[in-house]
């Protein structure tokens, strides 16, 4: 005789196959049964205080493991809270498998409490949506949903969950057994050889060849490809704000970022190459405001694995579609001779000739400075999380990244993304280290760790910091519960300028310092949030205290907030 599971069990299975750990969510009834039956498992539960947040830490999750994130939250408002976190992931080609509970089967379509079609409210912003309308199709659809986020452009997938479909009975099963059959999903990965070669081939003749990565590269796991491509072949690299760290800051062939808020020498270079690639980037407004004037006379390669992307804004060359990571491999199997000797050595000039200095204070702390400091005094390895607003172009010009990574909202532009990102990506740290402590040796090699999570083995867990203005911080300061709640030693820079900055800059130039809706006053105060918070708390104040300051809040591993006194008047115009 079968043996018999509910729906929440079935589904539950099917993530610890997945290899799920951890899940970033809210209760409610409508997704109770989900919950109790996580609560049977080793799967990490994290209560994140407003469903948002629950997306933005899964999402942080998945960057800093290059797995799926997971998040689960209730029905109605719960899911409704949720898509501003789905739609950022969305945005960013992350990949998340987002579970909302949902009314009972036989109430759909009646208004009933809580009840909120969010498979049609999130049309706009997942890869894929399910509406599971029978218990026996969630081994299926569980399967399908990580095939799809994780594969092609990665990208959020939704499966909502009425309650009774959670609470009903069906056939206990093989999750093995499942194989994703879908006839019109069928990804490409592997690059066309024929135009392949043809990239090759104008490689060859190219003078001032160029390569502008997108954040593409990190989600295909090519940053180290791509190193050697372009370190054996000497061709210069620039990115968008979301390929910041495809190549340490320090690289002589990186030269900075691309777009309106970018390096007056990487903008250089791609108006002055003849052979732009584009690899994993789209030809969007921030990295490229007039495609036609910067991609006019030049040989324009667009590498994408979703080729919808290609040609969307302006049309190629040569298209290639595929992933990054197959594609440079294929690369480096061609005989290449780029001879860029001269190109670079211009480059070069031009970056040290727009190399400006820092101006010090002593009644507020230069942010540019702030950020360099900071991030050249974080360990090797760390990752940078930057909010969104005038601390994210400061942070953007000015992070050193060595071996580590940068993580911002790119595409949407949230605001209160930071804290949570640094959540989930602390998460996944310490998943992965208690993975390693179960696992046998030869199961967890050093080589397969790096390659799967880029870190490095060892207990020792990278440094964590997000950065935020004092309007970011205060649509997910509620998250500095979390970070008490579950002992998570990420560090939180707050740069207090008491406005809203970037639209307050905005203000100044349109509006000719008509400032409306910008004024936050000075309001909280840090120093008692973060003591009722149970979280250390320093102040840098001027330039002066730079480096003893934040010396203190790096020292050691303990959550700290570091409330960082802003010119509420600096501009980031360059």
């Amino acid at each position: 005789m079968a043996e018999y599971i509910s729906g929440a069990d079935a589904i539950v299975k099917c993530l610890l196959k997945e290899g799920v750990d951890t899940i970033f969510g809210y209760s409610g009834v409508a997704i109770d049964p989900f919950w109790n039956s996580v609560g049977k498992t080793k799967i990490r539960q994290i209560l994140v205080r407003t469903e948002q947040n629950a997306g933005h830490a899964a999402s942080g999750y998945a960057r800093a493991s290059r797995k799926v994130g997971v998040c689960a939250v209730t029905s109605g408002p719960g899911a409704t809270n949720l898509l501003t976190g789905i739609a950022t992931a969305f945005a960013d080609s992350i990949p998340l498998v987002c579970i909302t509970g949902q009314v009972e089967s036989d109430c759909l379509g009646q208004d009933v409490f809580q009840e909120a079609d969010i498979v049609g409210a999130a049309e706009s912003f997942v890869k894929y949506s399910y509406l599971v309308k029978n218990a026996r199709d969630i081994p299926r659809v569980v399967k399908e949903a990580f095939y799809i986020a994780s594969t092609g452009r990665r990208g959020p997938v939704l499966i909502d969950l009425p309650y009774d479909i959670q609470n009903s009975k069906m056939p206990d099963f093989d999750y093995s057994d499942e194989i994703p059959k879908m006839r019109t999903y069928k990804p490409t990965v592997k690059g066309n050889l024929v135009q392949i070669k043809k990239v090759a081939e104008e490689l060859n003749k190219a003078k001032r060849p160029l390569i502008c990565c997108g954040g593409g590269i990190h989600l295909s796991g090519a940053r180290e490809i791509l190193r050697e491509f372009v370190d054996r072949n000497s061709i210069p690299v620039v990115s968008t704000m979301m390929g910041l760290g495809v190549l340490p800051s320090s690289h002589p062939l990186y030269f900075g970022m691309v777009g309106n808020n970018g390096f007056r020498t990487a903008n250089f270079a791609m108006r002055e190459s003849d052979l732009l690639i584009m690899v994993g980037a789209r030809v969007a407004d921030r990295a490229v405001s007039s495609p036609d004037l910067v991609l006019e006379g030049k040989v324009l390669v667009h590498m994408d694995v979703d080729p919808a992307e290609i040609g969307k804004n302006v049309g190629p060359t040569i298209p290639l579609v595929g992933d990054a990571k197959t594609i440079f491999e294929d690369f480096l199997d061609l005989k290449l001779s780029c001879r860029t000797e001269g190109w670079i050595s211009r480059l070069t000039e031009q970056k040290a000739a727009n190399v400006k200095a820092y101006k010090t204070s002593d009644e507020y702390v230069n942010q540019a400075l702030f950020v360099k400091k900071l991030s050249e005094s974080m360990e090797e390895d760390a990752i940078y999380v930057a909010d969104v607003g005038q601390n994210q172009l400061f942070s953007c010009r000015n992070v050193v990244i060595k071996a580590g990574r940068f993580f911002t909202s790119g595409g949407m532009g949230t605001m209160g993304y930071s804290i949570p990102a640094a959540i989930g990506a602390r998460a996944a740290d310490e998943a992965l280290k208690e993975r390693r402590a179960r696992e046998e040796p030869e199961e967890m090699t050093e080589k397969a760790v790096i390659e799967q999570n880029e870190v490095k083995p060892g207990d020792k867990m990278r440094q964590i910091v997000a950065v935020c203005g004092d309007g970011a911080f205060q649509m997910s300061m509620c998250e500095l519960a979390v970070v008490s709640q579950y002992k998570l030693p990420i560090k939180i820079a707050v740069m207090k300028n008491h406005f809203l900055g970037l639209v307050r800059e905005h203000q100044h130039f349109a509006y000719h310092d008509q400032y409306n809706m910008v004024d936050l006053g000075d309001f909280p105060d840090l120093k008692l949030i973060a003591k009722a918070y149970g979280i250390d708390y320093v102040r840098l104040s001027k330039d002066s205290e730079m480096e003893e300051r934040i010396g203190d809040f790096l020292a050691d591993e303990r959550p700290m907030l570091m409330e960082v006194n802003v010119d509420p008047m600096d501009l980031t115009t360059l």
